[in-house]
């Protein structure tokens, strides 16, 4: 039995010795790429004298497969629990032996035969709290924060509370049920309690000439940035616009750092994985985490995150007028634009808003009337409940709308664009991903004063029958009307552009017809004839045009 107690001694002392060794070092961060998805590129920055062991407390939670360290000697990084001082300000809910040790206390007892108990509140080893991993993948002995109303620690671990609090006192040491505590009175004040928080160990075994510059980047959720745009027509000819950013930081204080505001269609496969590094997860939650595919989501909620993660991302404009040619050639490599906005001061549970770009540019203004196909791919009607699904997909209606080049030196990102004249209100609506130099078309609302009518009918004398990959068709001939009237005191310039399946055969004027590349694998041809003509007050037109269908039998 000696002999047990002797080695548990011992461990016990070695294990202080080895956390005394552990010199605690602090990470600059050197800068901070936001993404619009909740994911931020960080990158922070410290520097060693030489070999050892350094203590690091500001410790990330990474996406899988995307911490890495960088330094001109050779570093191995290890992620443990320690008792760490913290600000009472931050401590929120510590288990009472780690936020009193250290700390002469007074305890009152519920049951007031008790004598109060006066003492010195002894600390433990967190390596001797912990429980090895099992086969089956338990945690460790900390677990989650879950109640909403209370701010969780770094790291999101709380250490699991002991049955007795230790006391030094001045006959020996006794061992207090919490259960039966009252309350505690501190002597003194204690500007610091100690908490069980996740630490990374950076353990440098080259012996080096010179301090040693150690890189530590990572990607993580919690930080993100939201764009907008404020397009002011006041002048009939030159629009301003200006592109303004939000920024929302819930991961951690940000103090005068770099910050670049990343735009593009990122790829990050693994988004929704926390590295196994980080200690607020297990092996269990990493494995479910692997299996997830939050872009295949087959249920609404699924899809709802899928659309969001689009709209978060970029898109270009839906449009068949083809590639804008005369768009400024920019960027080098991927198509991720980062865009520095100087060094920004956010502290967690903070928002800003900036102003990240202004420019002007001609523009036009313009009445776009945009008729949806009213056939599926294999030739046959849009059913009605199809059109209630996606009511805007299937708008049939006119809307007043700008046509300008980007102004901007750096691609316009997707994001919604509020167009106001001086100070009156317009409208807003979602714009695109759009290139410098590139034509863009942003609606402002819709055009009540622009009357406009379409009808299509078969036409007799067609319905041949033709054998598609041994599907039955038959051939359909179709002739179509728009009917547009002017009722403004003002010209305006109409672009109709008209969605159909199949092939065209005729047209009034000459409008100009694109395939669609949703119509690359189906039966018909997708295309959209675009009309641009100029309306004069009170002027009605009508534009016909006829194309032949396969419609599946």
């Amino acid at each position: 039995m000696k002999r047990m107690m002797s080695a548990v001694l011992l461990t016990g002392l070695c294990a202080l010795a080895a956390h005394a060794a552990e010199q605690t070092v602090e990470s600059r961060i050197v800068s901070v790429g936001l993404f619009k998805n909740g994911l931020a590129v960080v990158k922070r920055r410290l520097t060693v004298p030489g070999p050892g062991t350094y203590r690091v407390e500001d410790v990330p939670s990474p996406v899988h497969g995307t911490f890495w360290l960088e330094s001109d000697a050779k570093v191995h990084a290890r992620a443990v629990a320690r008792l760490v001082d913290v600000p009472l300000a931050e401590t929120g809910r510590a288990p009472l032996a780690d936020e009193l040790a250290g700390h002469e206390v007074v305890i009152h007892f519920r049951d007031g035969k008790i004598a109060p108990a006066a003492g010195k509140v002894l600390a433990d080893d967190p390596a001797a709290r912990e429980k090895s991993w099992s086969r089956a993948y338990e945690p460790r002995g900390y677990s989650y924060w879950h109640h909403a109303s209370v701010r969780a620690p770094a790291g999101g671990m709380q250490a699991e509370p002991d049955r007795f609090l230790v006391l030094e006192t001045e006959t020996g040491r006794s061992y207090v049920d919490t259960a039966m505590i009252a309350h505690v009175e501190v002597r003194g004040t204690p500007a610091v309690s100690r908490q069980l928080r996740p630490v990374l160990l950076l353990s440098v075994a080259d012996a080096l000439r010179k301090p040693a510059a150690i890189e530590i980047s990572y990607l993580s959720k919690g930080m993100a940035w939201a764009p907008s745009y404020r397009i002011d027509i006041a002048d009939p000819k030159t629009l301003t616009l200006e592109q303004k950013a939000v920024i929302k930081n819930e991961l951690f204080d940000v103090e005068d750092v770099d910050v670049f505001l990343i735009s593009g269609f990122p790829s990050v496969q693994f988004s929704h994985v926390t590295s196994p590094l980080s200690l607020t997860t297990t092996w269990t939650a990493f494995f479910e985490q692997l299996n997830q595919n939050p872009q295949r989501g087959h249920s609404a909620a699924g899809q709802a995150m899928y659309q969001q993660a689009l709209i978060t991302s970029n898109l270009a404009a839906p449009s068949g007028d083809g590639p804008d040619l005369s768009a400024i050639p920019t960027g080098e490599g991927v198509d991720l634009h980062y865009q520095p906005i100087g060094k920004q001061t956010v502290l967690e549970g903070e928002s800003i808003a900036l102003s990240v770009a202004s420019a002007t540019a001609a523009y036009d203004r313009i009445v776009e009337w945009l008729v949806p196909d009213t056939r599926k791919a294999d030739g046959r009607y849009i059913e009605e409940y199809e059109r209630s699904r996606d009511p805007d997909k299937y708008e049939d209606a006119a809307w007043d709308a700008l046509r300008f080049k980007n102004p901007l030196a750096f691609p316009m990102t997707t994001g919604p664009a509020m167009i106001v004249s001086g100070d009156r209100f317009n409208g807003q609506r979602m714009s695109y991903w759009v290139n410098p130099g590139e034509q863009h078309t942003v609606r402002v609302t819709r055009a009540l004063s622009l009357r406009t009518k379409h009808v299509e009918h078969e036409e007799d004398g067609g319905r041949d029958i033709v054998y598609v990959g041994g599907r039955k068709f038959r051939k359909v001939l179709v002739k179509g009307e728009l009917f547009a009237n002017n009722h403004r005191k003002e010209p305006l310039t109409l672009v109709v552009r008209r969605h159909f399946s199949g092939d065209l055969l005729e047209a009034d004027g000459t409008p100009r017809c694109s395939l669609l590349e949703e119509g690359v694998y189906s039966v018909n041809k997708r295309n959209e004839l675009t009309w641009e003509l100029t309306l004069k007050p009170g002027e009605e037109r009508q534009l016909t045009y006829r194309y032949s269908v396969l419609v599946y039998h």
